[in-house]
C-alpha cells in the first residue's frame, strides 16, 4: 500500500500543477488570447499561432526549454535547440534568403534615390538607442532594443544574439513582430500629421524599366560591397542577395521556389516557436519588457516621421515631383509599409498610385536596418 501511495504521489508531483506560479497562469492566458486573435480574427496567424503555442508550452512545462548544461543527462529540452538556432543567427539568415527569393528589387534599382529614404527612416533606431541608454540599459542592450524601430524581426533577433542579449530576445522579438503587424494602424496618423492634402495628392511618374541584366548584377554587386565594407551583417545581406540571385538568374527555378516557399515556411515556424519559448513568466513579466515595448514604439514612430520629413525635403528639391507619403515606407516591413503608403494616397485621390514608388524605400529600409545593426555591432563588439 505504501508503495502505491508513494508512486501515486510521485506521479502527482510530476504534473505541472506543483510548479505553476501566478505569472505562469497570466502568460498562459495571454497565449490563449493570442491564439484566439490569430485563429478567430486572422491577426498575423503565421506569426502569432506558433509564437503563442511556444509561450503556452514553456509556461506549462518549463523543462521543454531546459538548457543542456543544466540537464542531468546532458540533453536539453526540445525548444532549447530551436532557440539555439536563433541564438546562432542561423534562422534569421535563412529567412533573409527566403525573402530575397520572393522579392523583386526592380523598384529600388529603378530609383536609387530610394536609398536616401531608407536611410532616413533609420533615425528612429538611433533615437531609441539614446532613449534606452538614458533609461539605464547597457550599451549592448540598448543597441539590441533600438533595432525594433526598423520593424524587422529577423534583424532584431540577429543583433540580440550577436550582442549576447539573449535574455531580452523574447520581448525584443515580440515587439518587433507586433509593430510589423501594426504598421497599418500606427503609420497613417503620423503620415497625415506631417503632410498636407496637396502633398498627399501628388502623382508620380511610372518607374523606368529595369533590365534582366541589372536585376542579376544587383545581388552580386551588393553582396561584394557589403562583405567588403560591412562584414558584421554579411550573413544577413549575403543570404538576402543569394535568394534574390536564385530568383533573377532564372536557371535554378526549383531552388528559388524552395527557398521562397517550403524552406521559408519551415524556418519561420521553427523561429517563431523558439521566440514564444523565451517568454516564460519569470523572464518576460518584468519592467524591462514594458520599457522595451515602449521604446520600440517610439523608435518606430520616429523612423516613420523621419522618412516622411526626408521625402518632403526631396519633394521640395525636385520641384514637387515626389509624394512625401512614400517616405514612411523606409522601414523594413516589406511590403506592408509600401502598401500603407499607397492606401493613404488612394484615400486622398483615386488617381494616386504609390505602390511601386514606395517599394523602393521599403526595400532600401531592409538594407538600412541591417546596416544600422552592422554599425552597432562594429562599435560594440
Amino acid at each position: 500500500m505504501e508503495y502505491i501511495t508513494t508512486t501515486l504521489g510521485n506521479l502527482v508531483h510530476q504534473t505541472a500543477f506543483f510548479s505553476l506560479t501566478w505569472g505562469n497562469v497570466v502568460m498562459i492566458a495571454v497565449a490563449c488570447v493570442f491564439l484566439y486573435l490569430a485563429i478567430r480574427h486572422g491577426f498575423e496567424p503565421l506569426l502569432l499561432v506558433p509564437i503563442a503555442f511556444g509561450m503556452l508550452l514553456v509556461n506549462i512545462y518549463p523543462d521543454i526549454m531546459l538548457h543542456a548544461e543544466d540537464a542531468a543527462n546532458g540533453t536539453g529540452g526540445l525548444l532549447y535547440y530551436f532557440y539555439k538556432l536563433d541564438e546562432w543567427s542561423i534562422l534569421p539568415s535563412l529567412i533573409f534568403m527566403g525573402v530575397g527569393a520572393m522579392t523583386d528589387f526592380g523598384p529600388l534599382i529603378a530609383n536609387p534615390k530610394s536609398f536616401l529614404l531608407g536611410a532616413s527612416a533609420q533615425f528612429g533606431i538611433f533615437a531609441a538607442y539614446l532613449g534606452a541608454m538614458a533609461m539605464g540599459f547597457s550599451d549592448k542592450a540598448a543597441a539590441a532594443i533600438s533595432i525594433i524601430g526598423g520593424a524587422d524581426g529577423p534583424t532584431s533577433i540577429f543583433l540580440a544574439g550577436k550582442l549576447q542579449q539573449t535574455a531580452l530576445l523574447g520581448p525584443i522579438a515580440v515587439a518587433a513582430y507586433s509593430y510589423m503587424s501594426l504598421v497599418p494602424i500606427i503609420q497613417p496618423p503620423i503620415m497625415r500629421l506631417l503632410t498636407n492634402r496637396e502633398e498627399r495628392k501628388i502623382m508620380m511618374k511610372q518607374p523606368r524599366y529595369v533590365s534582366r541584366l541589372e536585376k542579376i548584377a544587383f545581388p552580386v554587386v551588393m553582396a561584394i560591397i557589403v562583405n567588403i565594407f560591412l562584414p558584421p551583417v554579411a550573413p544577413l545581406i549575403t543570404m538576402l542577395m543569394l535568394g534574390n540571385l536564385l530568383r533573377e538568374c532564372l536557371v535554378v527555378t526549383k531552388l528559388s521556389e524552395t527557398a521562397s516557399n517550403t524552406l521559408l515556411n519551415i524556418v519561420t515556424l521553427v523561429l517563431t516557436v523558439a521566440i514564444g519559448s523565451t517568454m516564460a513568466a519569470d523572464t518576460f513579466l518584468t519592467t524591462d519588457t514594458i520599457l522595451i515595448i515602449a521604446l520600440g514604439l517610439v523608435a518606430f514612430a520616429f523612423g516613420t516621421g523621419s522618412g516622411v520629413v526626408c521625402a518632403k525635403l526631396m519633394n521640395k528639391i525636385s520641384g514637387g515631383r515626389i509624394n512625401p507619403l512614400i517616405g514612411s515606407a523606409g522601414i523594413a516591413s516589406v511590403p506592408i509599409a509600401a502598401r500603407v503608403s499607397h492606401l493613404v494616397g488612394q484615400q486622398e485621390s483615386r488617381n494616386v498610385f504609390l505602390l511601386m514608388h514606395a517599394m523602393g524605400p521599403n526595400l532600401a529600409g531592409v538594407f538600412g536596418t541591417a546596416i544600422s545593426g552592422g554599425i552597432m555591432l562594429a562599435l560594440l563588439s
